[in-house]
């Protein structure tokens, strides 16, 4: 099994990928239909423009720490949640999530993507700055 398909390694690997800029490991953590919620609150969906969003923030060359703050699996649902931060150049940022898992043949992996769900609008606007998006 690849890495973030027990429900309890997807944090695990989230963090890893980050930090290792592993590019494909995060992707794999997506089901094709995914859908992420942007600080700016857009909404994208598929993996290709999951890819993108990530690679805008492996180029900043970050360190990333993420603690798990609950999975919850009922059936082939899962609501999980965790508190990142991000540190680049001194700055530092940070969120709770919300996100949504569907069992998949090859385990679990995100439908719902919410980085910044625990974020208010001060908070939201000081993060879409500093990943340059505006629009909040």
């Amino acid at each position: 099994m690849r890495p973030g398909t027990e429900l309890a390694a997807i944090h695990p690997a989230v963090e890893a990928g980050v930090n290792n800029q592993d590019i494909d490991g995060l992707v794999a953590l997506y089901a094709e239909d995914a859908s992420m919620v942007l600080a700016d609150g857009t909404i994208v969906t598929g993996l290709s423009a999951i890819r993108e969003q990530w690679s805008g923030l492996l180029a900043m060359n970050g360190h990333m720490t993420v603690r798990s703050r609950y999975a919850i699996a009922t059936g082939d649902l899962a609501v999980l949640s965790n508190e990142w931060t991000f540190e680049v150049d001194g700055e530092r940022m940070s969120s709770v999530t919300a996100e949504v898992a569907r069992r998949q043949p090859e385990g679990w992996l995100y439908v719902v993507d919410h980085p910044f769900a625990g974020s208010e609008p001060e908070e939201l606007a000081a993060i879409a700055a500093s990943m340059g998006t505006t629009d909040t």
